[in-house]
């Protein structure tokens, strides 16, 4: 029977066909081919997966990547949101997902209602929603960011202007203090970049006195601060590919370590551990939920799909396409 194994911390997960690794490979290129399907994954996907998809990228590249693609059908590897805007720049596609109960903690940490409740009782504010949210808090927003263009989106409104931040803290945290913005900024984080330990990453930096410190801007305040670097999956990936140190601490999702080891091989990157995590690293329960035994059923079967309301749709894009113009 087929062994979904993925190179993080080595999980092994319950096959459900007969087939090998190689033949699921073998599968997903045929049906790729035959079905006119694109396969999208984010970073932060396990390594077999993001070694046979399409294109690999961060949130703003995925929908950048929906929005231009003359696909059939996409197969989102990622979390459900990804697939939710994919769905919303291309409601004339099919977009599947490997796992429909792959969610994300940040979204989960933002209820609609709440929301909605919340920008209500500040109508004069402009409404920044980080891209990691569900199509009905996108609907309640007016700008739709990533952790990639964040800083350049804000810094493209009104210096004066009012805005509520949602609903990373940290992430907002951090555009406030590069830009100087008071920003309003709804209480949500996510479980993978909270849960990074100081401790031991300045205990790694002292064994390795050499190594540079990456860190996502979902990461609590204290660790922005040590950091040599601040930045999303991508601008991390760019900065280890130009820069010159030979090792580095990644202090994020440890799925972009598969990433950067492929394009910069001559350096060693070490993964950030969390404060409860028995080996080096620290995973996103939720990426980790898809497989590639679960791309090739998702291909096989066109199923689960994507479904987004055309009146939620209508309202949800339009955030997304003001972040799309001011990227």
């Amino acid at each position: 029977m087929a062994e979904n194994l993925s190179a993080n911390c080595g999980t092994v997960c319950p096959s459900k066909t007969d087939l090998s690794v190689a033949q699921l490979k073998s599968e997903i290129a045929r049906l790729k081919k035959e079905k006119n399907a694109l396969i999208m994954a984010h970073y932060y996907q396990r390594d077999e997966i993001q070694e046979i998809a399409d294109f690999i990228g961060d949130s703003l590249a995925l929908a950048r990547k929906a929005a231009a693609t003359d696909a059939r059908m996409i197969v989102m590897c990622g979390v459900h949101f990804m697939g939710e805007t994919a769905k919303i720049l291309c409601p004339d596609k099919k977009v599947v997902v490997p796992d429909a109960e792959a969610g994300c903690s940040l979204a989960d940490s933002c209820d609609p209602e709440e929301f909605a409740r919340f920008v209500e009782a500040h109508p004069d504010h402009t409404v920044v929603s980080y891209v990691n949210t569900s199509a009905a808090v996108k609907a309640h927003t007016d700008i739709v960011v990533t952790s990639g263009n964040a800083r350049k989106v804000i810094e493209a409104l009104p210096k004066d202007e009012k805005i509520i931040f949602g609903p990373d803290r940290n992430l907002g945290e951090y555009i406030n203090s590069v830009t100087g913005r008071e920003m309003l900024l709804w209480n949500g984080a996510c479980h993978v970049h909270e849960r990074f330990s100081m401790e031991r990453i300045l205990e790694m930096k002292k064994t390795n006195p050499g190594a540079k410190i990456l860190v996502h801007p979902e990461c609590k305040r204290p660790l922005q601060l040590i950091a040599d670097k601040v930045g999303s999956t991508a601008a991390l990936l760019d900065f280890a590919a130009q820069d010159d140190a030979p090792v580095y601490i990644v202090v994020t999702e440890s799925g972009i370590l598969f990433e950067m080891r492929k394009q910069c091989p001559e350096k060693t990157f070490l993964a950030a551990p969390a404060d409860d995590a028995e080996c080096q690293c620290n995973l996103c329960d939720y990426m980790k939920m898809n497989t590639l035994e679960k791309v090739y059923l998702a291909l096989r079967d066109e199923q689960p799909e994507i479904i987004v309301e055309p009146s939620l749709a209508e309202k949800a894009i339009r955030p997304i396409l003001r972040m799309l113009e001011l990227s």
